[in-house]
C-alpha cells in the first residue's frame, strides 16, 4: 500500500473524522481516499473518474436503502423522483460543502482552499469519495452511516414541496392543465465568473406574460429558480 505524505495523510485523518469514521474499522485504504479526491488536473493518469463512476452507483444504492427502509408506505414512483433529487449535482455538492471537501481536493498547482468549485466537480468528488469508502469493505452501512443523517431532511423537504423541487415540471403540468399552453424561457448568461451563482439568468413567459425570473450557475438552475418564482406565486394559490 502505497505510504502519503504526513501532512496530506494528516489532512484526509481529519476530513475522515468529519465522517465520523473508525479507520481501522472501516478498513480504510488511504491512497484510494487520496485518489478519490485528485482532480484530472492534477494528474492524467491517477485521478477520480474511475472511482466516480462506482460512486455513481453506490450512491444511488445507499439512497434506495433509505427510502425503501424509512418510506415503505410510498409508491416506488415517488422513490424514484424523490432519488433523482438526492442523488444530483446539485444535493451531493451540498453535501460536499458540508464537509469543505473542496479543502482536501487536489487540482492543478496545489489543493482547492477556496469556494470557486463547480457544483458538478464537487459533486463528483464525492461520488469518487464515497466509493473510496465504500470499497475496501464492500459495506454500505460504512457511507450509510453519515449519509442517511443528509439524506433525511432533504427527503422531508422534498416531501413537504407539492412540486417535489422539479418546479419545471410542476408548473409545465398547471399551465397545460389550466390554461393550455406551455410556460417559455428566456435565458441569458451574464458577464460574471465561470461558476459563479450568477452566472445565467432566466425569464418565464405564460401567454407572454411575464411570471417569473431567477438567476442560477448553469441555464438549468437559473431556469428551475425561475419556475419556482412563478409556480409559488401563480399555481400553489389555485
Amino acid at each position: 500500500m502505497a505510504t502519503l505524505p504526513p501532512l496530506r495523510q494528516k489532512e484526509l485523518e481529519r476530513l475522515v473524522a468529519k465522517f465520523a469514521l473508525d479507520p481501522v474499522a472501516a478498513r480504510l485504504d488511504w491512497a484510494l481516499l487520496d485518489l478519490a479526491l485528485t482532480h484530472s488536473s492534477a494528474s492524467a493518469t491517477d485521478n477520480y473518474e474511475q472511482l466516480e463512476f462506482v460512486g455513481d452507483a453506490v450512491v444511488r444504492l445507499a439512497a434506495a436503502r433509505f427510502l425503501w427502509e424509512n418510506y415503505a408506505d410510498r409508491p416506488v414512483g415517488e422513490f424514484a423522483a424523490i432519488r433523482s433529487i438526492l442523488v444530483s449535482d446539485r444535493v451531493l455538492a451540498e453535501i460536499a460543502e458540508s464537509y469543505n471537501l473542496q479543502r482536501y481536493l487536489r487540482v492543478r498547482g496545489g489543493t482547492r482552499n477556496d469556494r470557486t468549485a463547480t457544483a458538478p466537480l464537487l459533486a463528483d468528488a464525492m461520488e469518487a469519495t464515497i466509493a473510496a469508502l465504500y470499497l475496501p469493505t464492500s459495506d454500505l452501512s460504512v457511507v450509510r452511516s453519515w449519509l442517511d443523517l443528509q439524506f433525511a431532511p432533504r427527503t422531508e423537504a422534498i416531501l413537504s414541496d407539492p412540486a417535489r423541487q422539479n418546479y419545471k415540471a410542476a408548473l409545465q403540468e398547471w399551465t397545460q392543465g389550466h390554461l393550455k399552453c406551455l410556460p417559455v424561457y428566456e435565458v441569458e448568461e451574464a458577464n460574471v465568473e465561470h461558476g459563479s451563482e450568477e452566472r445565467f439568468s432566466a425569464r418565464i413567459l405564460v401567454n407572454n406574460e411575464l411570471w417569473g425570473e431567477g438567476k442560477g450557475r448553469s441555464r438549468k438552475l437559473a431556469q428551475q429558480a425561475a419556475a419556482r418564482v412563478a409556480f409559488q406565486q401563480y399555481c400553489q394559490a389555485t
